[in-house]
């Protein structure tokens, strides 16, 4: 079949199209030639951007809370947090459309993560720090969504709903709440001082949230300001002074101490990393830069002393002890407590020695906080919890000995008041005595604030408020047709 005929002028193989394609030619490269350069440049500047934005997500620690244990998949949500008010299950946090954050603008992200305001306007708690996120500035939040965005892998995973006892349940309750304690003001560098130490003000404050953990909060669960940094309990939990005092705070510690405690986790003759902290130290502190972490000790370093009635550090309590090994010996006058005792020797003493002097994997159990500190929470949370924390390629480990006992023994209350009685008299400090009322209220949580003693009385007390204001107005209206004429 014979091919219809096309204009000369229409062809693009005719003549008239050459010669303009010739001229049009060097244009065209060069514009393509922008076009690509143009391309690579935002490329560029979107994978600097997401890298900044990665690294920003690891400093902020968001990987701690929103990645379940035992291989949850990063993000998603389901690990579950332990509050005085109950357990709180952080959410799906990848760009899923369906469970995650994946529909957010980036001003939706900036509202959740500053102000505690999910983009359906449902009220966060703040388990999630957003006090200390409201500080990060714009463009780390601009960061830090790209991350999240165009990094994260997208998992539907759906988490466990978080469902706290009534009046706790009422989350628009949050918003009264934030408009009493949350303070909106970004992070403000103080001209007085060394750009080190304002990086690490911003990193402590704002990123790390070290306020969030290491404040006491009032009444109502917000955080003491006037105590900044001075401790505070997390759960079952006790956060440490850590202002500059040399006593109670970590004033006595060197720089390169503190460093390798960021770093590792463990400092021998001074402290080991358990609970929240290991966390931190296993996703957050250890991949900063070693830069990073001298601005924080710079700024740690010059917080204000906040002092306490003890007058030995903590870290200096306790030394070696001949008690269980005068006893393998048969060695007269030695008559320890019967229960600790066993309970130490046949538990705890292989792998903290017989004198409790550790070893290269175990840690010595005096010169410790953990047996040095002027409350327990911290070594009867371990022997209930355990110990889990791999920095690089090393693993510290200890068994649990409470309810999440696996292969070791179940241990009761009374079982780990007496062995941390023992602990505390031979290797910590003796002064402090552990009864298993204490060990019962840390395993359930911690010390309960005042807001959550008096919540079994809201709802008698709603039920009294609304009959009382249901009687008022029934009388109000009584008065009313009382005191209107009659008809007729």
């Amino acid at each position: 079949m014979p091919k219809p005929p096309v204009s000369p002028g229409t062809s693009f193989g005719g003549t008239l199209f050459a010669p303009i394609s010739a001229s049009l030619r060097p244009a065209i490269l060069c514009l393509s030639a922008l076009v690509a350069t143009a391309g690579a440049s935002f490329a560029d500047e979107t994978s600097d951007l997401v890298a900044r934005g990665r690294y920003l997500a690891t400093a902020a620690d968001c990987a701690a809370c929103h990645t379940a244990p035992h291989g949850g998949t990063p993000f998603a949500g389901g690990y579950a947090i332990d509050t005085p008010l109950g357990k709180i299950f952080s959410t799906n946090i990848t760009p899923s459309k369906e469970d995650g954050i994946g529909t957010y603008s980036e001003e939706d992200f900036s509202r959740a993560v500053r102000e505690g305001v999910a983009k359906d306007g449902s009220h966060l708690y703040p388990a999630m720090p957003y006090t200390a996120y409201a500080k990060i500035t714009d463009d780390d939040m601009k960061a830090l969504y790209a991350y999240f965005m165009h990094e994260v892998k997208p998992d539907d995973h759906k988490p466990q709903k978080t469902e706290l006892p009534f009046p706790f349940s009422i989350r628009t309750s949050m918003a009264v709440w934030n408009l009493l304690f949350l303070d909106k003001t970004r992070f403000q560098p103080n001209p007085a001082k060394s750009a080190e130490w304002n990086r690490g003000a911003y990193l402590a404050d704002a990123l790390e949230h070290c306020a969030t953990c290491h404040t006491p909060r009032n009444a109502f669960m917000a955080e003491d300001a006037s105590q900044a940094l001075a401790g505070g309990s997390v759960g079952s939990w006790y956060a440490p002074n850590i202002t500059s005092d040399k006593v109670a705070g970590i004033g006595g510690w060197s720089d390169d101490q503190l460093i390798q405690y960021f770093k590792t986790g463990n400092v021998p003759g001074k402290a080991q990393a358990a609970g929240p902290m290991a966390e931190a130290v296993e996703n957050s502190l250890q991949h900063l830069s070693d830069d990073d972490l001298k601005a924080i000790v710079t700024y740690l370093k010059d917080v204000p002393a906040i002092g306490s009635a003890e007058t030995t550090s903590r870290a200096d309590f306790g030394k070696a002890s001949v008690e269980v090994e005068a006893l393998l010996r048969g060695l007269p006058g030695q008559s320890p407590e019967e229960n600790g005792y066993h309970i130490f020797s046949g538990s705890c003493a292989a792998c903290h020695q017989v004198e409790g002097q550790g070893n290269d994997h175990y840690p010595s159990l005096f010169n410790n906080t953990a047996t040095g500190e002027d409350r327990p929470d911290n070594l009867v949370s371990t022997i209930l919890y355990g110990l889990h924390r791999k920095v690089g390629d090393h693993v510290a480990f200890m068994p649990a000995f409470g309810a999440d006992a696996s292969y070791t023994d179940r241990l009761s209350d009374k079982d780990i008041a007496d062995v941390s009685n023992y602990v505390l008299e031979n290797y910590g400090n003796p002064s402090v005595k552990v009864a298993p009322a204490d060990v019962a209220r840390i395993r359930d949580g911690g010390e309960k604030p005042l807001i959550v003693k008096l919540a079994p009385l809201a709802a008698p007390a709603a039920i009294v408020a609304a009959v009382i204001v249901l009687a008022v107005i029934v009388w109000l209206l009584s008065r009313r047709r009382r005191s209107r004429p009659a008809l007729g």
